[in-house]
């Protein structure tokens, strides 16, 4: 399992938008056969501010190689940049330990 973090500000548009539009890229991980139960991602937000942070775990490389060549990653890859002004930072993170 491979674990990645994504960060931004949110700089461009309306927040209602944007929620939507995160809402619509995880119901079609969902929705898609060959991602269901292999891709996982959550969206967090500060509370008390604009920055915004992603957490994406993909089982395997072939997962993550068939989310990136779906239409609608490369569509949300697109507002993502666009909504935060292009300042978006993924980084790779290794999980040491969770609850059950």
């Amino acid at each position: 399992m491979k674990h990645f973090m994504i960060k931004y500000q949110f700089r461009n548009g309306t927040t209602e938008e944007w929620h939507r539009e995160i809402g619509r890229f995880i119901k079609a991980i969902d929705a898609d056969p060959e991602l269901k139960g292999r891709i996982g991602y959550r969206v967090l937000k500060n509370r008390d501010d604009n920055n915004y942070f992603h957490l994406a775990s993909v089982a395997d490389e072939d997962a993550q190689k068939t989310l990136q060549s779906r239409d609608f990653f490369k569509h949300y890859s697109a507002m993502t940049r666009q909504v935060s002004g292009g300042e978006v930072t993924a980084t790779p993170i290794e999980m040491i330990d969770a609850t059950a």
